[in-house]
């Protein structure tokens, strides 16, 4: 064999180890980028599966839910076209489906249910659910999976049940320090909940009847607290009064 012969085939060696290790390479890459896809869709039916069972604590709208079930749905058929081979998937997309078929999306609670959760830490948590909601809620529309009409119609209750929970969150609070004759922090509560009513430039029955409530309770402590200036200025006076008297009362004689 020649010396020629020796170096084109050195040569077509490395050219097709180059080939074989692109090709490896590619194929790598492309798997990476696969399981990098699946992971997302994973995390998205994780999150949304979270909320679903949040949801148990919230008065939303069965059309709500249905726009999560199907978000998950979305994320299943995703991974089905990035792992076809994947059987449980497959399994779970056919499951998924039986459960908006059986869904009625015009059943369920009705949205003006509400009932405050007993601690801080509960309202936290409410409060945070209900946010997620709107975040996912506002996702699904940006991609054009719900209408513009549902969108508004579900967001606005969403926002109402928000404000029911930081009204009626500072309810309490007013009520509590009224327990404990601290007029002025009550104050302070009851003026929060009536700034945040008075934003809404859509008023409901809600929000009208806790705005008349509150306003009444405002006023009684608002009178209560200048009756007690009023005796605070008197007895004041008074005191003041006394010490004068005593100043310029005449000196006993011994």
């Amino acid at each position: 064999m020649s010396f020629e012969i020796i170096v084109i085939l050195v040569v077509v060696l490395f050219i097709a180890a180059i080939f074989f290790n692109a090709v490896q390479q590619h194929r790598a890459k492309i798997e990476a980028e696969k399981r990098a896809e699946v992971a997302k869709h994973k995390a998205i039916i994780d999150e949304t599966e979270n909320v679903i069972m949040a949801c148990g604590q919230f008065p939303v709208s069965q059309k709500l839910i249905v726009i999560l079930q199907t978000r998950i749905l979305s994320a299943l058929k995703a991974i089905n076209e990035v792992n076809s081979d994947n059987s449980d998937i497959k399994q779970r997309i056919k499951d998924q489906e039986k459960v908006l078929s059986e869904t009625d999306p015009e059943a369920g609670p009705a949205v003006n249910e509400f009932t405050l959760p007993d601690t801080d830490k509960l309202i936290i948590q409410y409060i945070q659910g209900v946010k997620k909601l709107r975040i996912l809620l506002r996702s699904e529309h940006s991609k054009g999976k719900i209408d513009t009409k549902t969108y508004i119609e579900e967001d606005k209750q969403l926002e109402r049940l928000q404000l029911k929970v930081n009204v009626e969150t500072l309810g309490r609070r007013a009520a509590a320090a009224l327990k404990t004759n601290m007029l002025g922090s009550a104050r302070q509560y009851l003026e929060k909940a009536i700034a945040a009513m008075e934003n809404q430039n859509h008023p409901d029955d809600y929000t009208i009847r806790r705005l008349a409530q509150f306003r009444d309770q405002l006023a009684e402590i608002q009178d209560q607290l200048k009756n007690a200036n009023a005796q605070d200025r008197a007895k004041k006076k008074e005191e003041e009064r006394d010490e004068l008297d005593e100043l310029f009362a005449p000196k006993k004689k011994w």
